[in-house]
Formats: structure tokens, C-alpha cells, sequence
């Protein structure tokens, strides 16, 4: 089972104990189990075979026992046992994000709805609207959740198909005479989700690279085996296809599958304007039928009179003018990140301890960390009270003075209440070097109050940055209501950093919003949202979002040197 079905399970014990009037702390202790399993770097099927789940933070003895139950046998007999007590088809309501256990369970026993089609069918015929409570706008939020739920496909997160990427490239690293082996598709331009995964590669012996490739553990069925081509079903049953080109035109062929389909229309139109013709091969002169090979993409655009295109700006929006004028910007790319201002430690949900982060951040060749664990009022997160977070200060005084090579910011993530004060007096929040603030409860406010809270929380003088602004989670959860254009006007008049939180599950900001919040001369700050060692490298997905909303090095808070960063702080 992956960790989000697992998550899920326990997500449902939460809710129906909930219904049950369950203790309070019970509840709190499955949904800190939830909140720690989808933050996990592996997944818990490892933890299991490797008897290791009481790492997990708030994993004890009984829950160790009903993960391994699950894990095992597919099967949780107290999860089985708990929804026998309620009506059939109450599971498949709370599915539906924007449905909490209490609506449920009014949509169950007033109306005795038992699936998602049922529900819908009820909405159309305005029984739904009609019970307390509801109304025409919690009834459209339900219906908007409901189309979500509708138009998911089979596409999975960038998240999880990049790392599948990283493993077949390296078992095929070895081969002799392979070259340039890399995704093309809607994965290289960084899209958020992908369907399937397109691998371009040369070779000098593409037969031994293709039975190199189908004999990869990671290989479950080979569809279609041929001389330069081979379609494969991985573990989980993603697609991919590898195609393996002659040396000297690679560059015309990645292109070619890179897309966008837009893009490449608007190339294709473009060129046959000048007498070419563009292809998968090359590009032919139309006057003499003469094809010019290309080993680069660069060489490719060149011929072409155009500035190189970088792959994540191919959607057929405003890039090939600007290429034509040789205006497009160096994007901002890996490298150029020296710092990362929002991690978790062990002080609140995070898995590893202050100084291992740190360590950690430091052998990326980082100038600076930010630590941003919780406040107080996310209670199942182990938030910190104000004695801890002071605690937690002195701690991090004493380290920079003791590490001379990397500068630690004392901060927090600060929750946004449902009126947008914060959770933590202003005074204490004066001490802090950097403060964050999020929403992480009533996701479901209308789009007027919930706009209204975030430009509040982005308006006290305390705030540094807004941290993952819609509250989305990729592939579950919806955006939350909110105006967003509102929320960029408030951060420029105060000049509150956004993040684009580089969390696989997040990747909010969305690349749009980072585009539009660039226009607007917002400061956007690419973190991590870590809570393990391991997450620190999910810094390359933020930066994917962030070139795909054209952003440069200069766009980016933390992609200046501790200088700068200290004195837009203290500004």
C-alpha cells in the first residue's frame, strides 16, 4: 500500500471517531499519525519490513501494530469494525474534500446517500440544499469538489515520476555508449502531473540498452519491444517509453517530444513562414529538400533565429517572440538557492533533530537555514508554546555561535485563525528572525472570509512570508477559496514574501501564480517545508515551479547571499 492509502485509513479512524464523540486527544493522535505518514521520505511498507514504524513520530505500540495489520494483509479489522457502526457509503462522502464527518453523516441519515453519484443526483434535484445548515453556497463548493474528484485521471504528480526517472537513469548508467539520456514530455517541461514518462537517449548500441532497460527490477510488462523503441509498465503501472536516437540529431528529436503541442505548432507554422519545414528528424530546407541534422536543442533554435527556449516556458504562450528578440531570461536554476527558510525539526513534527538539519543544509553548501516549526495551535502537530519556541531560540543562538559556516534564522510557522489573527503574540514574534505564517484549518470558508484572513495575517508588520498560499495538496486536495489577485495586492503593499512551497504533494504557489506574483514585483521564496533530512532536496521541484512562472535568480528571496537576506529581514 502506498503511504497516501495507508494516510487515508487513518484519516477515516479520525472522522468517524470524531462522529462517535471520541476523546479529543484519541482523535488528535490518528490524525498526527496521518500528517507523519504523508511526510514520510519512504514508504511505510519499508518501515515495516525493516521493524523501524516506532521512528515514526507518534507511532506507538498500537498504532505500530495496526499499520502492520494493514500493510500486510491489505485488511485493519478496527478500521472494518468502526465503519460497521455507520451507515453504508459514508467512507465514499467524506472522499470528497470539501465534506467533513458531520455533513456526512446529515447527507447519510436525512437524505441516505451512499455514493458520489447519489450525491450528485440529490444536488441536481435541490434536496441537498434544502437541509440545515447547507445552502446554495456550501452546495457549490461540494458540486466544485465533486468535478475535482470527476476529472482526476490517471496522470500522477510530478513528485513521484521524477524519482522514477532518477532510478531508471541509474540502472542504465552503466551501459557503454549510451549518451543524453532524458525525459522529454510534459515531464521536462515540469508539468504537475504526467500521464506517462518519454525517455530520449543515443547510443552506439541502442539494442543493448533496450535489454538493459526491460530487464530493470523496476519493469513489471514490456508492451512493445523494437529496434530503437520500447514501451514498458513500471511498478504502479506508469507507462514509459524509451526511444533511442542517432547522435547528431538528438537535439531535433528531444525538441520534437518535449512539446508543448502549442508550441510546436507555433514553431512549425513559424518556420514554414521562412521556407522550413520541422520535424523529429531535423529541419528541411523547402527550396532544395536538403534536412540539416541537430545534436542540440540549442543548435536547433539557433537555426531557426531564435534565442534557445528553456523547456518549462514551451506552452505556446509569449515564447517565441520573446526568442525572436532574444528577450527571454536566464531562469532561475538550482544552484543559485543558498538557503532554505522553511524547515521542521523534531521540536515540532519534523523527524531529525535542530543540529542534523543544519548539518544537513550545510553540506548542500547553503549560506543560511530557516527553522519554522509550528505554533502551539497545531496541537497535532506537537506545535510550540511560548516557553518551547523561546527555548528553541536560545538553542539556535548557541549553534551559530558554535557553527561559524552556516547561519541558522530562528523563525516559525505561525497558523492563520479563522478571523486571520495569528497564533503567537505579536511581542514573541518581534524576537523571531523570520516569520512564516499558513492556513491548516477551515479549508472550507468562503472565498470572501478566507480572502479576508490571509490579507490580515500578510498585513501584520510581524509577517515575513505566506506559506503555501492555497493550501492545495496534489493529487487530494483542492485550492482553497480565495482572491488570489486580492491576496497579490496585499503582499506587494506590504511586502511579504510568497513561497512556493517545493513540497511534491504542494508546489504551491502553482506556476501561474508565481508569474503573476513576479509581474507585481512580489519577493517569492522557494522552500522546502522539510520535516527529514532527505526532503531538503526537494528543493529542485520549487525551482521547476519557478521557471515555469519565468522567474529569475533575482526573483527569488533566498537566492541571495545572508547579507541581503538579513537586511530584507530586519527592513
Amino acid at each position: 500500500m502506498k503511504n497516501s492509502e495507508v494516510a487515508k485509513v487513518f484519516q477515516d479512524i479520525a472522522d468517524l471517531l470524531e462522529l462517535k464523540g471520541e476523546n479529543p486527544f484519541k482523535i488528535r493522535a490518528y490524525q498526527r499519525v496521518v500528517r507523519s505518514i504523508e511526510h514520510l521520505p519512504v514508504e511505510v511498507e519499508q518501515l515495516v519490513k525493516e521493524d523501524r514504524l516506532k521512528e515514526v513520530p507518534g507511532v506507538g505500540e498500537a498504532i505500530t501494530n495496526k499499520i502492520t495489520e494493514l500493510v500486510t494483509t491489505g485488511h485493519l479489522g478496527y478500521y472494518e469494525k468502526l465503519k460497521a457502526e455507520f451507515p453504508e457509503g459514508l467512507s465514499a462522502l467524506l472522499d470528497v474534500p470539501s465534506i467533513g464527518p458531520k455533513t456526512a453523516m446529515l447527507l447519510s441519515q436525512e437524505l441516505d446517500i451512499k455514493s458520489i453519484d447519489e450525491l450528485e443526483a440529490a444536488i441536481a434535484g435541490g434536496r441537498v440544499a434544502s437541509l440545515p445548515r447547507m445552502g446554495d453556497k456550501t452546495v457549490e463548493n461540494i458540486q466544485r469538489h465533486i468535478q475535482a474528484l470527476r476529472r482526476k485521471d490517471r496522470r500522477i504528480p510530478v513528485g513521484e515520476a521524477l524519482p522514477i526517472v532518477d532510478e531508471i537513469s541509474a540502472g542504465l548508467r552503466g551501459v557503454v555508449g549510451l549518451k543524453n539520456l532524458m525525459p522529454a514530455g510534459r515531464l521536462r517541461r515540469f508539468r504537475e502531473t504526467v500521464g506517462d514518462i518519454d525517455l530520449m537517449g543515443t547510443a552506439d548500441n541502442a539494442q543493448e540498452v533496450i535489454q538493459t532497460f526491460v530487464n530493470l527490477p523496476q519493469v513489471r510488462e514490456v508492451l512493445v519491444s523494437g529496434v530503437t523503441k520500447v514501451s514498458v509498465v513500471v511498478s504502479g503501472g506508469l507507462q514509459i517509453d524509451l526511444r533511442i536516437v542517432e547522435h547528431d540529431s538528438f537535439g531535433s528529436t528531444l525538441q520534437y517530444f518535449t512539446g508543448s503541442k502549442q508550441h510546436n505548432i507555433n514553431l512549425r507554422e513559424r518556420a514554414h513562414r521562412l521556407g522550413l519545414k520541422l520535424s523529429e528528424y531535423g529541419i528541411t530546407n523547402l527550396a532544395t529538400e536538403e534536412i540539416e541534422k541537430f545534436a542540440t536543442e540549442e543548435a536547433f533554435y539557433e537555426r531557426q533565429g531564435l534565442q534557445f527556449i528553456p523547456p518549462e516556458i514551451r506552452e505556446g504562450q509569449q515564447e517565441i517572440g520573446r526568442a525572436e528578440r532574444g528577450t527571454i531570461p536566464r531562469l532561475v536554476e538550482l544552484p543559485d538557492i543558498k538557503g532554505d527558510l522553511h524547515v521542521h525539526t523534531d521540536w515540532s513534527d519534523g523527524h531529525d533533530s535542530l543540529e542534523a538539519m543544519v548539518l544537513a543544509a550545510r553540506a548542500l553548501g547553503y549560506q543560511y537555514l530557516g527553522i519554522a516549526d509550528h505554533s502551539a495551535g497545531r496541537g497535532i502537530a506537537h506545535g510550540l508554546d511560548t516557553e518551547r519556541l523561546r527555548q528553541q531560540i536560545l538553542e539556535i543562538k548557541k549553534l551559530n555561535q558554535r557553527l561559524g559556516d552556516i547561519h541558522i534564522f530562528s523563525g516559525m510557522e505561525v497558523d492563520i485563525r479563522a478571523d486571520g489573527s495569528l497564533d503567537m503574540p505579536d511581542e514573541l514574534l518581534e524576537e523571531l528572525d523570520i516569520v512564516t505564517v499558513a492556513v491548516h484549518s477551515g479549508l472550507n470558508q468562503a472565498e470572501e472570509p478566507m480572502t479576508r484572513r490571509i490579507i490580515k495575517a500578510i498585513e501584520n508588520p510581524n509577517v515575513d512570508v505566506l506559506a503555501h498560499p492555497t493550501c492545495r495538496l496534489l493529487p487530494d486536495r483542492e485550492p482553497v477559496a480565495v482572491d488570489m489577485e486580492a491576496v497579490f495586492q496585499a503582499a506587494a503593499r506590504a511586502n511579504t514574501a510568497l513561497e512556493i512551497n517545493a513540497m511534491p504533494s504542494r508546489l504551491d504557489l502553482k506556476d501561474t501564480h508565481a508569474h503573476r506574483a513576479r509581474e507585481l514585483g512580489i519577493n517569492l521564496v522557494i522552500n522546502t517545508d522539510a520535516h527529514s533530512l532527505e526532503h531538503l532536496r526537494f528543493m529542485r521541484f520549487g525551482v521547476g515551479v519557478a521557471r515555469r512562472g519565468w522567474a529569475q535568480a533575482a526573483d527569488i528571496l533566498n537566492s541571495r547571499p545572508l547579507e541581503e537576506v538579513v537586511a530584507y529581514l530586519k527592513g
